[in-house]
């Protein structure tokens, strides 16, 4: 399976600690509440580890969030036009209101990416 504990997937995609897998990431579970959508702990609420290592650390997220919204795009692109056969335009907005959309997702999913780069997981002695 994939999505077992000890896995960068399972980190990611449950929105765990990448040290411990075990404390939550994000302040807010669902990410729904707009004002708090990126808002992290400080601290893990497990481990103790430090989720921000140095200043402006999740700044390189951003090269994530652009892959996955360029991702997203052209995903959406072939959809609606390959599939649907709508026209340029047609397909321009429908690109356009799915990257809006899908901006909470992309951001929270874009940090996850980017913290799991850096830190592995340490299985409890």
């Amino acid at each position: 399976m994939f999505l077992k504990k000890g896995t960068k997937l399972f980190s990611i995609l449950k929105q765990k600690c990448p040290q411990c897998q075990e404390g939550d990431f994000f302040v807010e579970k669902g990410g729904f509440k707009l004002k708090n959508v990126t808002k992290i702990h400080d601290n893990c609420p497990n481990c103790n580890f430090k989720y921000m290592m140095e200043p402006s650390f999740f700044y390189g997220a951003m090269y994530v969030s652009y892959a996955l919204s360029v991702a997203i795009a052209i995903a959406t692109f072939v959809i609606t036009n390959v599939f649907f056969g709508l026209e340029l335009l047609e397909s321009f907005l429908a690109i356009v209101l799915i990257l809006i959309g899908s901006t909470p997702f992309s951001l929270r999913l874009s940090r996850m990416i980017w913290i799991n780069i850096f830190v592995s997981y340490k299985k409890k002695d």
